[in-house]
């Protein structure tokens, strides 16, 4: 019913595809649903649909600063936090998550889905744990391997850093090249915005080599842009004054 609405109100505003994302998140919701009709209790399983088991960590601490969205890497606190307080998160930010927690820190992707069903406004047994299965790697998923960046996620897709700003207020004052990424910035600058890794922003639990490197090119692909910026209006006005 949903689907032959949506392509009604389609055809009568002349609107094609508008309801494309509607229609692609409710197929799915269907295919988790089969998932779990073919699967069963194995969906609850710590390896998934696998047939081999899978060796997660039970480190409770760094649960807890996951759960709590204080792991001292923005991006992830920020949708954390809006996901506590809200009882909703972004599929997005719940991608990310949940990789950050299962194949960053590798952490049994159960304690997430446990806590992902005791909080989210629009919870569904099947597209939960279908979905964290799936992100985890012992899905369906046929690239087992994927594993999020979390910093080129966050430049990607909070390039600003508004949305991390409006979560982790004490970094509001961080410029936008450290907004994700506050352990890498002088100390100076972390002077400067009032944070004190440690005191008032947690450090780090864990850094992985890939980060750091998609800081420095998102940094050194701002100056480069930012020096062409400057060359052309420099050329600009050379070029004025030698018609005078």
């Amino acid at each position: 019913k949903i689907f032959v609405e949506l392509k009604k109100y389609e055809n009568e505003q002349s609107a094609v595809d508008a309801g494309y994302w509607i229609i692609f998140e409710l197929l799915w919701r269907d295919f988790f649903k089969f998932t779990s009709l073919k699967y069963g209790t194995r969906l609850f399983y710590g390896r998934g649909l696998r047939s081999n088991p899978y060796d997660w960590k039970h480190d409770l601490q760094q649960f807890e600063a996951w759960r709590t969205g204080t792991t001292g890497v923005p991006f992830v606190d920020a949708n954390m936090r809006e996901f506590m307080n809200t009882g909703w998160m972004s599929n997005r930010g719940r991608q990310n998550v949940a990789s950050f927690l299962t194949k960053d820190l590798s952490i049994d992707w159960r304690y997430g889905a446990v806590w992902f069903e005791s909080i989210l406004i629009d919870h569904d047994v099947c597209s939960n744990y279908g979905n964290w299965v799936y992100v985890a790697g012992v899905g369906n998923d046929p690239r087992e391997n994927r594993h999020f960046n979390m910093i080129k996620q966050a430049f990607d897709y909070d390039s600003s850093g508004e949305f991390v700003r409006a979560w982790c207020p004490e970094l509001a004052r961080l410029p936008n090249e450290y907004i994700h990424t506050p352990w890498l910035a002088p100390s100076h600058i972390l002077k400067g915005a009032g944070v004190e890794l440690g005191v008032n922003y947690p450090r780090p639990i864990i850094v992985v080599a890939q980060w750091n490197q998609q800081s420095q090119n998102r940094r050194t692909s701002s100056q480069n842009q930012q020096h062409t910026q400057q060359r052309d209006i420099n050329f600009y006005f050379k070029s004025h004054e030698k018609r005078h």
